[in-house]
Order: structure tokens, then sequence, then C-alpha cells
């Protein structure tokens, strides 16, 4: 059954007249009445019966009537769904995220966001590994880097700028680089990117000694404080240790590798507003200053809730 000769008959019979359904369709009368004869011989059997001043069901043409009325008002009920889902955020918003990002910031801005919009629901995959939002069915994949898939959109969230961090325990012990030549064999905490080699600078090619390489930015924090070498850190998980002495900053002059954070999902084009909302309320949380995101207890995540 066409839907379109569902629409045409249903309002045939709701006006008792070819010329008003017609109107009302915005079709020219003969074409109504040629598609509701082409719907008659596609079915087999004659829908209504017809006289110079009204307009019959059939039997068989009431019955079917009845189905297309319901059909009719299905469709009707699934336009008005779609169109209150995007006028207030609901449903179920499915995200994943770097783990060390999900652990600080995403848990306080979800919850927020999640009390703010009681209608939404919310699954979340903390992870390491790459997500393709359309092939895994998720809203936002909050990745490092930008995506290579021309298809997905990628809004850029923040920078995470790094620099070099070591407890006063190996200074003591190791020495303290004063300048970048002095970096040389120097025990390395590296991240899976960095060259096991060379330190990560962008503008000198030094040898360091590589004593650990980790996956994870908080574990490698952790090996730093506790006075393995020397790591390369992330401002959003180095900042508070810093501050209170628990680590020092080295050479802050040196050019370090800047990565970029990206929300990447699926499509701009009719995007739920379960979506837009939230990525607008993520941008507006995080504590970004001049593009790198700030560690919450150092900056302050301010989140305000009606």
């Amino acid at each position: 059954m066409g839907l379109d000769d569902a629409l045409i008959f249903t309002r045939v019979v709701e006006c008792h007249s070819f010329t008003l359904a017609a109107q009302g369709l915005g079709m020219q009368k003969s074409t109504v009445s040629r598609r509701i004869a082409l719907l008659e011989e596609r079915l087999g059997v004659r829908l209504l019966n017809r006289t110079t001043r009204k307009l019959r069901l059939t039997e068989v043409g009431q019955a079917y009537y009845e189905r297309c009325r319901q059909i009719m008002l299905d469709f009707a009920e699934a336009e008005q769904a779609v169109m209150q889902l995007q006028q207030a955020p609901s449903g179920l918003l499915r995200i994943t995220a770097p783990i060390e990002f999900g652990q600080l910031f995403l848990g306080r801005v979800l919850g927020a966001f999640m009390r703010q919009y009681p209608q939404i629901d919310a699954e979340v995959e903390l992870t390491s590994r790459h997500v393709d939002p359309v092939e895994e069915g998720v809203d936002i994949a909050i990745l490092v880097g930008a995506p290579q898939d021309s298809t997905l959109i990628a809004r850029r969230l923040f920078q995470t700028a790094r620099r070099l961090c070591a407890s006063p325990d190996y200074l003591k012990r190791h020495g303290t680089p004063r300048q970048v030549s002095e970096l040389a064999g120097h025990r390395a905490i590296l991240l899976p990117n960095d060259s096991p080699r060379h330190w990560p600078l962008l503008d000198a090619q030094i040898a360091c000694r590589r004593v650990l390489t980790s996956n994870n930015i908080t574990f490698a924090r952790e090996a730093a404080l506790a006075g393995a070498g020397i790591a390369s850190l992330p401002v959003m998980i180095s900042e508070e240790a810093i501050r209170d002495g628990r680590l020092i900053e080295l050479l802050p002059g040196a050019r370090m590798p800047i990565g970029e954070v990206y929300a990447v999902y699926p499509s701009r084009r009719f995007q739920a507003m379960k979506v837009k909302t939230f990525l607008d309320f993520l941008m507006q949380a995080m504590p970004v200053e001049e593009g790198r995101l700030l560690e919450p207890s150092a900056a302050g995540l301010l989140i305000s809730v009606p």
C-alpha cells in the first residue's frame, strides 16, 4: 500500500468529496480521482460507490478506511513524537570518552546535565580505543585527534598541552635540567606515541633513557610522583600536583606536542536535541584557558544547575 494513496483515500472519505479533498491536498480533482481509481484497480476491489451527489463506502471500503485512518493517526503521532524530541532533550544518550577525561570531567558534567534534563538516560564507555560512532551506534565519541572519516562531524573541545614534570625526590637524586640539552640521558616516562629514544620536543632532538611507557596518563603521573623519572604530562592531570609542590615543572619554555580533543558524531543534519544540548552544556562547563583544559581542582569546574 502506498502511503500517499492511503492519505488521498482517507481525505476523500472524510471530506465526502473529491473536490474538497483535492483542495485540501493541493491537487487537481482529476488527479485525486485517477489515484483512487488506480488504487481500486491495484487492490482489485471497489472502495467507493460514486454518484453525482454523494460518495458511499462499500463494505470492503469501510474496512480499508478504518485501517488507513489508523495508519494516518499513527503517522501523525510519530511526527509529533519526533518534534517533541527536538524541543527538549530526552531519550538515551550514548557516549564514549578517554578514561581520564571521563573520570575527571565527564562524570560530573553529565551528572549535572541529567539533573537539569531528567528525561535523559545515558550509557557511557570509558576507553582508550578508537571508536567509530556510526559503526557502534554511539551518539557522541570524544576522541584525541581529529577523525579521518570525512563523513563524521567533529567539534573541537580543547587542546591537551603537555609539560615536563618530575618529583622533587627525583631531581634531588638525578639533578635538575636547566636547559633542553641537559635532558640528555635523564630517565623518561613516555606515552605510546612518543619516540622511545628521544624526548617529545618540537624544537630539538634530545636522547632520553626510556624507563617506562604507559597508555594511561594518570599511571604515568603516579610513576613520576613516585620518582621513577621525568614525565611529559597533560596540564589536565598535572596542574594540582605542580601547584602543591609534589611535581616540579621543568623547562617551561620548551615546546611540547599539543594534542586536540574532539567530540565526534555522525551528522549535523536533523541532529537530535539531546546531542546538541549536551555538547553546548559540555563546552560551557569545561575549565578551558586559552584552549587548554585545566585540571578541575586547579581551575574550578563550575556547573550551575537551576
